[in-house]
């Protein structure tokens, strides 16, 4: 079991698994496989093992709180679970498994239908990094049948754009690729910027790829509405207790394989967006406003704050 989640915890790592969405999915999947290997003889072994798988999963990134809530979604069902046999407990997890996998594609599914309807005909929509929710919801509205174009960034240093690019295009969206520091001199001509989410804090902020504070920034300065596409399962509960989301910092061979000796090099991988820059979050519920999210998130999903 350890190997299974050891494994996984290190593709997600070194981001051969990428997206908040993926890094979920593959994170509880692997859980689900591990437990059929269980070594647990009672149900407070195959709990201490999903805590350690728990520990390992976290601990592969610092800013996942949708795959947080995922495994502890998993967990809490366990938990609660009156069932004692490990075998059976192990059907529980698939269960619940197929369970919060089905949700998320629901989610997504009505994200899209949601989201598309705030693209107008013939505008230009812009887009930072890669985020498999936001292009989902574009290419629902191209399947609606609107004419627009998308202008997606680089997002140095590890070029997620790109990713984004070659999704539009197999979409045959029209197109358009501009480096991160020219987003201020193209925004007079945007009507309208979406981005995804890594996570949300109970103030109603968002953490998302680094430089999509500066989007908004940019975007604001420019009266262009700012939305962020998201599943509300990004919300990080620990943010609830004063926690801060934390900030990956990430290898600084991203940035520069062979800098000059002695040269420091800072590479966050995400930023914080505060919600006054924000129209609006577009999700399962709607388009809600920042303000409103932990008490929806309170009515929603419950179990988020019992783990």
């Amino acid at each position: 079991m350890h190997d299974l989640i050891s494994d996984t915890a290190k593709r997600i790592k070194q981001l051969e698994i990428q997206g908040a969405r993926n890094v979920a999915i593959a994170a509880i999947t692997s859980v689900k496989e591990a437990v059929t290997q269980s070594k647990a003889k009672t149900k407070t072994g195959f709990l201490n093992e999903l805590l350690e798988a728990k520990e390992l999963l976290f601990a592969s990134r610092a800013t996942e709180p949708l795959m947080r809530n995922a495994v502890r979604y998993v967990i809490q069902a366990v938990e609660s679970s009156n069932k004692t046999d490990v075998q059976e407990l192990a059907v529980v997890v698939s269960q619940v498994t197929s369970q919060f996998l089905e949700r998320l594609e629901q989610s997504k599914e009505k994200i899209a239908a949601i989201g598309s309807k705030r693209i107008s005909n013939n505008s230009r929509v812009l887009t930072h990094c890669h985020s498999s929710t936001v292009t989902n919801m574009l290419r629902k509205a191209k399947l609606d049948g609107k004419t627009f174009e998308v202008v997606c960034t680089e997002s140095r240093p590890v070029f997620q754009g790109r990713l984004t690019a070659k999704e539009m295009l197999d979409s045959n969206i029209k197109t358009t690729m501009i480096v991160d520091s020219a987003v201020r001199l193209f925004m007079n001509e945007i009507d309208l910027v979406v981005v995804g989410a890594d996570a949300i804090t109970s103030e109603g902020n968002v953490i998302n790829k680094i430089g999509t504070s500066m989007v908004a920034l940019a975007a604001k300065e420019a009266r262009t509405p700012f939305y962020v596409v998201s599943e509300l399962l990004k919300f990080d509960p620990a943010t609830v207790l004063g926690d801060y989301e934390k900030i990956e910092e990430r290898s600084s061979k991203e940035v520069w394989e062979s800098p000059p000796s002695g040269l420091i090099i800072r590479n966050p991988a995400f930023d914080v967006t505060r919600r006054e820059f924000i129209h609006g979050i577009i999700c399962e519920e709607g388009v809600v406003s920042p303000d409103s999210i932990s008490e929806l998130i309170n009515r929603k999903y419950p179990w988020i704050f019992a783990t």
